[in-house]
């Protein structure tokens, strides 16, 4: 399965957005990822709807949306997205998941079902035929800069193996929270294939966006 890049914009320099973007077209970046946080589902506010309308206006490259918010069912509506996006919705926002998920797929995106480290795979189980991936959370939502929870590794392990057992080998694993040069070799080694790229790897003060990206897709994928 490819292994594909998500720089978090968050992370980002705002002044410098435009270039930050074109050098990702560069490099071949298939997704950009944008926190949604509501100050609610966890304790802080990012990116808002307007910032997602004016992102998807100004490149191709497929948003990767991560909703951190409650009830995500009704406010799917504010965002601009559709085919070839993802959108993740977190299990643990909503007891309407199906309703959620279904309100993705519907507007043509492929729907994403994020859960917290404490949250066990399983829950998945009753969701496989109508998602397209699992974001699996290495640290608890709400910041950047947070230390890598070691148990998720084996968590991303075991969860591929779930899926390729269950006839899902098709179905992608995304990871975000810490991942980093390193941490990013070893998520890779247990079965990811989407990482969301933040301040420990693509915008890593070690080098600049180009040297980054480039040294990040050869760790995921080569393992060096």
């Amino acid at each position: 399965m490819k292994r594909k890049i998500t720089p978090s914009i968050m992370c980002a320099d705002v002044f410098n957005l435009e270039a930050t973007v074109k050098e990702f077209e560069k490099n071949g970046i298939e997704y950009i990822h944008i926190d949604i946080m509501d100050g609610n589902f966890v304790p802080n506010y990012t990116l808002g709807t307007d910032f997602v309308k004016a992102l998807k206006r100004k490149t191709k490259i497929p948003l990767d949306i991560h909703l951190m918010i409650c009830n995500p069912e009704y406010k799917l509506d504010w965002f601009d997205f559709g085919e070839g996006d993802y959108v993740s919705v977190h299990y643990e926002a909503t007891p309407h998941i199906h309703r959620a998920v279904s309100k993705i797929k519907s507007r043509g995106a492929k729907a994403m079902l994020a859960i917290n480290p404490g949250t066990p795979f399983s829950v998945i189980e009753n969701l496989l035929p109508d998602i397209d991936a699992v974001l699996v959370m290495t640290v608890n939502p709400g910041f950047a800069g947070q230390t890598l929870i070691k148990s998720t590794i084996e968590k991303i392990r075991n969860l591929r193996e779930y899926l390729d057992k269950n006839g899902y080998s098709h179905m992608e694993i995304e990871v975000d929270g810490n991942v980093s040069f390193e941490n990013a070799c070893l998520m890779s080694k247990a079965g990811a294939n989407i990482f969301v790229a933040g301040s420990s790897s693509v915008f890593s003060k070690e080098g600049n966006l180009d040297e980054n990206i480039k040294k990040l897709s050869s760790v995921i994928n080569t393992g060096i």
